[in-house]
């Protein structure tokens, strides 16, 4: 993918589609839709009236499982070779065997088939693979294994209030060894949906045979955001407050502070203080203490007194303690955004992960993922310094991702770790690619560039829609991966 103005002339041909793909709706791809007459179990997207196209199967009773298209995970329903091979026999080209999907067992199961002119057939539903990333629905893929390290958490967090500090810090040291080599989803990266995405745009780059143009995730020409979080657990965490802001205001950042109303004693001066300097507050929780999600009636018990707070606070944002999340329940909340889910960690106590470093929406909530390992877990459980975050940091920033981080006061009453926080603040202070934005802002573009859409009129691509001052729009090319 690459960047260009929005002046940019090229010549184009509609892409018309047999049905949406959520895929194409998130980048803002220009579409139109003209549904078959019946329904079937196979879907394409075309461009100018050609012969050929992108392919894509939308069918099956088969169980959804763990894959590899080529090198990147996928987690979903896929068609064997056979099913594939009785479609293209019905259509035009000479259709062979290209890119292959692995199973479990690492040998081929599926293809995805192209013709030489570049035409292809995918043997997966792409929206559905994104869709079970994005919910961690792959993690009931774990089974019984799964379970028991479930088990094995549940019980050592029941123990936790009796077991001395220093006896929790080494279990969790010894555990995270194991942790760490969790096969999916890799950490501290997991690029396998972004990877999905880029592959999928590549081939309906070569249907189209010349640039896809899509909004670029970043307003004003950034290539990439960094958004500053932290979550106040205790009183000890509100009264360090102004020690890391004092830190985050010597640099030029702002921050969201997400305070637990129930817990410690929050005062509507300190909110206020907050949001006069430019800051914002959100809601950690009603009391910290990992009840909120646990089931359906505890969240419709506590759900007013969650929304009474964030009345009064004039929060627009949540984030769940200890990032217990329910991708069903999430969006009950409320809240204008959500970020309790990592793109990838193995070491909370609900490991996993959306595999997302973009924003994203759960039915009218968009979700801001944490991107950048939690400061506990980096000083303290792996006993790494700020380096883990810029490698990661600066990653997203090749790739155009948000690097989301959280920073918990109740850990920076030392030296140390405020002058880790420090060097990374300072490490993209001057950098004018980055979007430094609060997470209410990034939900609020999110919204706006949901709304905005591509037009090709007199020779150009034009923006229109509440985000078309700051947009730009950006394109992915033809590859020519076609088979040869």
């Amino acid at each position: 993918m690459h960047g260009a103005d929005e002046a940019e002339t090229l010549h184009t041909a509609p892409l018309v589609a047999t049905r949406t793909l959520l895929l194409l709706d998130d980048l803002r791809v220009p579409y139109s839709v003209t549904p078959r007459a019946s329904a079937r179990a196979w879907h394409e997207i075309s461009a100018g009236g050609r012969a050929g196209g992108l392919h894509w199967w939308a069918a099956g009773d088969q169980d959804a499982g763990g894959y590899t298209l080529g090198d990147t995970p996928i987690w979903g329903r896929v068609a064997e070779d056979r099913i594939v091979a009785e479609y293209v026999a019905g259509l035009d080209g000479d259709w062979r065997r290209d890119v292959p999907v692995l199973g479990p067992d690492g040998e081929r199961q599926a293809s995805v088939w192209r013709t030489p002119e570049g035409d292809a057939v995918m043997p997966f539903d792409p929206d559905e693979l994104v869709a079970n990333l994005r919910s961690e629905r792959y993690r009931d893929a774990r089974g019984a294994r799964g379970r028991f390290r479930a088990l094995s958490r549940r019980g050592y967090y029941a123990l936790k209030p009796a077991l001395p500090h220093r006896l929790q810090i080494a279990l969790r040291r010894v555990f995270a060894r194991k942790q760490g080599r969790t096969s999916f989803p890799r950490w501290p990266v997991e690029p396998a949906l972004h990877d999905l995405v880029a592959f999928v745009l590549g081939c309906l780059a070569d249907v189209a045979r010349e640039p896809v143009p899509y909004l670029a995730p970043w307003p004003a020409g950034r290539d990439w955001a960094l958004v500053l979080t932290h979550d106040v657990e205790s009183a000890a965490g509100r009264d360090g407050i102004g020690r890391v802001r004092a830190i985050e205001q010597a640099a030029g950042y702002r921050s969201c502070w997400n305070l637990v109303p129930e817990r410690y004693r929050v005062d509507d001066g300190l909110v206020a203080e907050l949001r006069a300097a430019g800051n914002e507050v959100g809601v950690h929780g009603l009391r910290h203490d990992g009840r909120d999600l646990e089931s359906l009636a505890t969240l419709r018990e506590r759900l007013p007194e969650i929304r009474r707070w964030a009345d009064r606070w004039g929060a627009v944002g949540f984030r769940s303690p200890a990032t217990h999340r329910r991708w069903e329940w999430m969006p009950m909340l409320g809240f204008d955004y959500d970020s309790s889910y990592p793109d990838s960690d193995p070491y909370e106590p609900m490991p996993g992960g959306c595999c997302s470093w973009l924003p994203f929406f759960n039915r009218d909530q968009v979700e801001l993922p944490i991107t950048l390992a939690q400061d506990h877990t980096v000083f303290v459980i792996l006993r790494r310094d700020e380096r883990l975050w810029r490698d990661k940091a600066d990653l997203l920033r090749r790739r155009g991702g948000m690097a989301l981080i959280i920073v918990h006061p109740d850990y920076m009453l030392a030296d140390e770790p405020l002058a880790r926080y420090a060097r990374f603040l300072e490490a993209y202070r001057d950098d004018t690619t980055a979007w430094k934005a609060l997470p209410c802002e990034v939900s609020a573009w999110w919204r706006a560039r949901a709304a905005t859409s591509l037009r090709f009129t007199d020779g150009r691509w034009r923006i229109e829609g509440p985000a078309a001052e700051r947009a730009h729009v950006a394109f992915v090319a033809p590859a020519g991966t076609g088979v040869s």
